[in-house]
């Protein structure tokens, strides 16, 4: 139980990681496109595993 946790906690900050650096990566251009300012991507990023 407690490494399959571990494993999802994992799992979820990794997802997360990966969405913030693709989104950093962005132009401020795409990023307005798509509805978000640079100050948001960590929430964003935050949210999408939930």
């Amino acid at each position: 139980m407690v490494f399959s946790n571990l494993r999802n906690s994992i799992r979820r900050w990794s997802k997360v990681r990966q969405t913030v650096s693709e989104l950093e990566h962005m132009s401020d251009r795409e990023l307005s496109d798509i509805g978000i300012t640079r100050w948001q991507i960590k929430d964003v990023a935050a949210k999408s595993v939930l």
